[in-house]
């Protein structure tokens, strides 16, 4: 991993008109403040706080956090007052789309001492998706995976992962907000980077490997992630596995602890194969096969080059981390306009260990294709193949 990295593209901002990150500030935000507000039955003081913001984000400029801020210290770390009277569309996308989330949490009031403190403001969305039939069809499908062969069986619970990121509850919101698709199949599914082979070759059957898993989003796409995980330790791919999730609710969907209890619980009530695989995990956190990690850096407006000592420890003691969906993604090869034929060896090249990405390509950002495979792409959509959710890759720096 000691390969001299590109030169640095220019990072992604939210200022170009027309632009899917300034859709995302001006569109998406605005949306999800909305959906917030309409999910619970807030009191006046918190139905002003997120007009307040809705206002703030589309207008004005960001601003310093309270001094009593329970997290002042980590966001003056993270680069606040660098940005602090800036317009939220001139400051690095990451940064901004992030810091969204955090003033969200103040908005309604989970960061405060009155009743909404701790209340995650996306659950009912969250819970609606986990309890939808269409899980239960998922669930059900899992037992016709019985007759394949072993390595088929992993194969098909690599790909639910994978494609589970569809499921994303923000990226299906600002698809409606525009009038798109949202995150739906169909035939431009493609599939443009497969490095699986190279995933497997590091975690072989009877391997006993050691994995961190870092995921993204609750609902149906940790479902399939535990289903891969709890397939991993059946075959001793998997002696160990270090689950990361978020401390707190962000990006709408992104999975907190309690997200992942929901998760265990919707699996060892669905019966069949599901729930055998559900009890499994269960026991495997009870005996410490499997550890959670809620890192306050898995919620950071920074990219994974700027790892802390103990995360970069966890990830270099690892056999592999893999790291779901986009917004990993970003963070992994940095929010940057980089060419899309930019190998991926060369800008995870810092990475403590061997790394591996399951993404679906709802952002612009994009790395490690041929130059036919772009150009083909590009003919035939446009730029709509970068955000569409119908592409996705499967990439391996080992």
């Amino acid at each position: 991993m000691s390969a001299t990295p590109p030169a640095p593209a220019p990072v992604i901002l939210g200022d170009e008109p027309g632009s899917f990150p300034h859709g995302t500030l001006a569109e998406r935000h605005p949306a999800i403040i909305r959906q917030v507000g309409e999910a619970f039955p807030y009191d006046p003081d918190r139905r002003r706080a997120l007009d307040a913001l809705r206002e703030n984000c589309l207008t004005g400029v960001i601003e310093p956090l309270p001094a009593d801020a329970p997290d002042r210290e980590l966001w003056a770390a993270w680069g606040l007052a660098e940005h602090t009277g800036r317009s939220w569309f001139e400051v690095p996308w990451l940064w901004a789309e992030s810091h969204f989330y955090r003033r969200l949490l103040d908005a309604t009031g989970y960061l405060g001492t009155g009743a909404w403190r701790g209340v995650d403001p996306f659950r009912p969305a969250k819970l609606a998706e986990l309890d939808a039939p269409e899980t239960d069809e998922e669930l059900a499908a899992l037992d016709d995976l019985s007759g394949l062969p072993a390595e088929e069986r992993t194969q098909a619970l690599l790909h639910g992962s994978l494609w589970g990121n569809r499921a994303d509850l923000g990226f299906r919101l600002s698809a409606e907000a525009g009038g798109g698709e949202g995150g739906g199949g169909g035939q431009g599914d493609a599939l443009l980077v497969d490095d699986s082979a190279a995933l497997w070759s590091l975690l072989p059957p009877g391997g006993r490997g050691t994995l961190c898993l870092v995921a993204d989003n609750a609902g149906r796409e940790l479902v399939p992630d535990l289903l891969l995980l709890a397939r991993l330790l059946e075959e001793e791919r998997v002696a160990r596995a270090v689950l990361h999730v978020k401390p707190h609710p962000y990006y709408v969907s992104d999975a907190t602890p309690a997200d992942l209890l929901d998760a265990l619980r919707r699996l060892t009530r669905a019966g069949g194969t599901a729930a055998g695989y559900g009890r499994r995990l269960w026991d495997a956190l009870g005996d410490g096969r499997v550890a959670v990690r809620a890192h306050p850096f898995s919620c950071a407006p920074l990219p994974y080059a700027d790892l802390p000592a103990g995360l970069r420890a966890d990830f270099a003691a690892a056999t592999v981390t893999v790291l779901k969906g986009d917004l990993n993604y970003r963070r992994l090869v940095g929010d940057r306009r980089w060419p899309a034929t930019t190998p991926f060896a060369d800008v995870t090249a810092y990475f403590p260990g061997p790394v591996a990405a399951l993404r679906t390509l709802k952002s612009e950002v994009v790395t490690g294709l041929d130059a036919e495979t772009e150009a083909a792409l590009t003919a035939a959509e446009g730029q709509r193949w970068r955000t569409s959710g119908t592409h996705a890759l499967i990439q391996v720096n080992a």
